[in-house]
């Protein structure tokens, strides 16, 4: 396996569709959502503090991640959406790395961040990446970006 690179984007990859069939198959709908609200423009990741990251192996596109600011929340919380990665590429650290890319990001605008998941799956992926369970009726998780380099390179 060749090393990952996880880049800011500014406009859909062209492979984003193998990505979108791959989740479609696993019964996750989040990127044909990510990829109409990219194209009507309803969300593009563009208002301040938000990206959107891809990461890539071998310049072949393997996960994509968003960060907002939370639509539920004070404007010091984002929100990380969209976040999927190829199934051949899972437990590679493919997914912690583009997290802590995300996160890493978000501290620099943000004071915390949250998330939505409704699998066993992602709930232990998220607790691995330093989240923290809450009880919201919006989001699952949150981390407080004060501590979030320390927590996500603890997983």
């Amino acid at each position: 396996m060749g090393k990952v690179e996880i880049h800011l984007i500014t406009h859909l990859p062209p492979q984003i569709r193998v990505l979108e069939k791959e989740a479609v198959e696993e019964d996750f709908r989040f990127l044909t959502r990510l990829i109409a609200e990219w194209n009507s423009g309803a969300n593009r990741f563009n208002a301040p503090g938000e990206c959107l990251m891809a990461a890539y192996r071998n310049k072949q596109l393997i996960g994509i991640g968003g960060l907002s600011v939370d639509p539920y929340a004070d404007k010091n919380m984002a929100r990380l959406r969209r976040v999927y990665v190829s199934a051949s590429s899972r437990r590679h650290h493919v997914g912690q790395t583009l997290v802590k890319a995300l996160v890493a990001h978000a501290a620099q605008r943000f004071q915390r961040v949250c998330l939505f998941t409704d699998t066993a799956v992602g709930d232990a992926f998220y607790l691995k990446c330093g989240f923290t369970r809450i009880e919201d009726v919006h989001a699952t998780h949150a981390m407080c970006l004060s501590n979030s380099l320390l927590d996500v390179s603890r997983a």
